[in-house]
């Protein structure tokens, strides 16, 4: 039994093993099925996915062609209805052009037929005048024979005198013709001209006083004197080397005189001092610090200024040198007007002329702003302000037009345009205007100038200053060419010529100071 047992076991493991590996084959086959189905099944998912997309890609092509083929279609149909339109226009256009000819063919045919009737009416009166004319020949021949028989006169005789009284009342008449005209075209003209003048003053809202250039600083005190002179006079010295003035410290009550015809130069001293004394610290080193310091202020305020006037006029592309010199005006006045503001004025009056006229009213403005520029110029020399003016317009490259009109703005030169002229009227106006110059300040400083001229032009004289308003003329000898009797006699006689050849009220003190200075150091 057991030996039966041991021998079937052998078996049955094959068996079981066969079966073993008949189920898993059969499992493998059925995955591999399985597999295969599924890879069927999503092989024809992605051909049905491809396919509807496909589909769909045609018929989006499809769609964008036919709404291309639609957006061509209105094109053309939209092309189509404008040269529709057009021909429309253009049948219009013939079919009026063709009414028009008809009724020109129609007035030329009316025409040609009142033509052929004049003709004829004129053939009939060259008939009726030409026997006129002889029946006045006729008549002539005889009137003159019974004028020659009665004035014993013959026909040329006659003629003469005819001629002679026809010539006479000929020229009676024309120029009584032609002084009515002139009288006619003088008086619209000056009306004209004085609606126009009216009219620019009115609109002009100037200011009615001027700006007078100040050279006299307040002092706190007299004790202050002794520090702005300083030790042996080295700060005065120093003040008047850096600024260019002259500074006069004498018994004048709290106030310091200063002495330039440079009125850019007197203003930068008259600033520097006016902060030395606020400050206290006067002293050579501070003194050219606070020069230097205001002086590059006043040139930045000169380039202000002219910019400021420049953009409220409206006018642009003027070189940095042409508005440093219009800026260089705000410190000079003309009979107590400030040329700057002159300036403005003119410019405003010109444009306004301009307009009134119908002439460039840009060109006169710019043509007006810059007529003044030559009292503006840094250099020296024997031109007038005109000429000046006219070399730094020429210089910063402007129209030869606004050289023109700054050249001839006093009649120097000829004017060649209508700017120029308008620029001399609108010049003439803005001086002319009530308030716009003082007479007496610009009196005042010429006589304070003819007094130290006077001292100046004598032999041995430094220096000349008219000071007290001109009550006093203070004046500086060289003690080596004038004695102490000399003094005497040159304050006599410079008080005389100053009796002889000027006009003042009251009286003047001639103060005549010789001094000897010796200096030595010790080393």
């Amino acid at each position: 039994m057991n030996a039966m047992l041991w021998t079937s076991l052998p078996v049955a493991g094959i068996v079981l093993g066969w079966i073993i590996r008949w189920l898993y084959a059969r499992f493998q086959l059925s995955a591999s099925e399985q597999r295969a189905e599924r890879i069927t099944r999503n092989a024809a998912q992605e051909a049905e996915i491809q396919k509807k997309e496909i589909l769909l890609e045609a018929k989006e092509q499809l769609i964008r062609e036919r709404n291309q083929q639609e957006r061509e279609h209105k094109e053309r149909q939209g092309e189509i209805q404008k040269r529709e339109q057009r021909l429309g226009e253009k049948e219009e256009k013939l079919d009026r052009l063709a009414q028009d000819a008809e009724k020109q063919e129609q007035a030329l045919t009316a025409r040609k037929q009142d033509v052929t009737k004049r003709e004829e009416f004129l053939a009939a009166r060259e008939q009726d005048a030409a026997k006129r004319e002889e029946f006045l020949a006729a008549e002539d021949a005889r009137y003159r024979k019974e004028l020659e028989r009665i004035s014993e006169l013959s026909a040329e005789e006659a003629k003469t005198l005819l001629i002679r009284d026809l010539e006479n009342d000929a020229r009676h008449d024309a120029q009584a013709l032609l002084n009515k005209i002139e009288q006619d075209s003088l008086l619209s003209a000056e009306k004209k001209a004085r609606d126009v003048l009216v009219t620019t003053i009115q609109r002009i809202a100037g200011e009615t006083t001027g700006d007078i250039t100040v050279t006299t600083v307040p002092l706190p005190s007299d004790d202050m004197k002794g520090r702005i002179i300083g030790r042996e006079g080295r700060n005065v010295r120093a003040l008047e080397t850096l600024t260019g003035v002259d500074l006069i410290v004498d018994d004048t009550p709290e106030a310091v005189v200063i002495s330039c015809f440079d009125p850019v130069r007197r203003e930068i001293a008259k600033a520097s001092l006016e902060r030395l004394v606020m400050d206290g610290r006067i002293h050579p080193g501070r003194i050219e610090e606070i020069v230097q310091k205001v002086s590059g202020e006043i040139q930045q305020r000169i380039y202000d200024e002219g910019e400021r006037v420049l953009f409220d006029l409206g006018i642009h592309n003027i070189s940095p040198e042409g508005v440093e010199a219009l800026g260089r005006l705000h410190y000079r006045t003309s009979y107590g007007q400030n040329v700057l503001r002159h300036s403005y004025e003119t410019a405003v009056i010109a444009g306004m002329l301009a307009a009134e006229v119908g002439a460039n009213r840009d060109l006169a403005k710019r043509a007006a702003v810059l007529h003044d520029i030559g009292k503006g110029a840094k250099i020296e020399s024997d031109q007038n302000h005109a000429e000046i003016g006219m070399d730094m317009a020429r210089k910063i490259g402007e129209d030869p037009r606004v050289i023109n009109a700054v050249g001839a703005h006093h009649g120097d030169i000829e004017s060649d345009s209508i700017e120029a002229i308008i620029v001399q009227i609108a010049d003439a106006i803005s001086a002319a205007r009530p308030g716009a110059r003082r007479d007496t300040a610009e009196t005042y400083v010429k006589r304070l100038e003819n007094l130290e001229a006077v001292a100046v032009s004598f032999a041995g004289v430094e220096r000349a200053y008219a000071i007290q308003a001109g009550r006093e003329l203070r004046i500086l000898v060289n003690h080596e060419r004038v004695s102490d009797g000399g003094a005497r006699d040159m304050a006599k006689q410079i008080a005389k010529q100053i009796e002889t050849d000027l006009r003042y009220p009251g009286r003047i003190k001639v103060t005549m100071i010789r001094e000897t200075r010796v200096v030595e150091y010790a080393r």
